[in-house]
């Protein structure tokens, strides 16, 4: 069955010529057995000539661009107000506090203390930016 089999990751290179594939470039790709071993061949699309007899599956894609790697986070404005809200919503204390910890290694909060009272431990975070402190409740996700 093929879901047994490790399918290669795309070489970026097209297998006729041998070129690098460039950013944002459309490619194919096609799969077929050989003595019992999935191959992939990359191909780029002046190269593909549509699937081979022997095929068993293939597919369009594209190559990354250079920024589509890295994940876009969201404004510091918007974390920061996602975060102020989420203190009336006691059912999301653990995502709370988990922003709670990306804000502090954003730096957008500092952590200015930490106390402890009959529920738990509490972090007094101080926002500089908005002038305005904090009190995150550390919950174990």
């Amino acid at each position: 069955m093929l879901l047994e089999h490790e399918i290669a990751p795309c070489s970026r290179q097209c297998a006729v010529t041998g070129r690098p594939f460039g950013r944002g470039e459309v490619y194919f790709s096609e799969l077929r057995i050989d003595h019992g071993v999935v191959l992939r061949r990359d191909f780029s699309a002046a190269n593909w000539a549509g699937p081979s007899d022997g095929g068993i599956a293939w597919w369009r894609s594209r190559t990354p661009e250079l920024d589509a790697a890295r994940p876009k986070l969201a404004p510091q404005d918007v974390l920061l107000n996602l975060f102020a809200e989420l203190d009336s919503q006691p059912l999301e204390a653990e995502f709370r506090y988990l922003l709670g910890l990306l804000l502090i290694r954003r730096r957008l909060v500092k952590l200015e203390e930490t106390r402890c009272d009959a529920s738990g431990q509490v972090l007094l975070l101080d926002c500089p930016r908005r002038n305005e402190q904090f009190e995150l409740r550390v919950v174990e996700p």
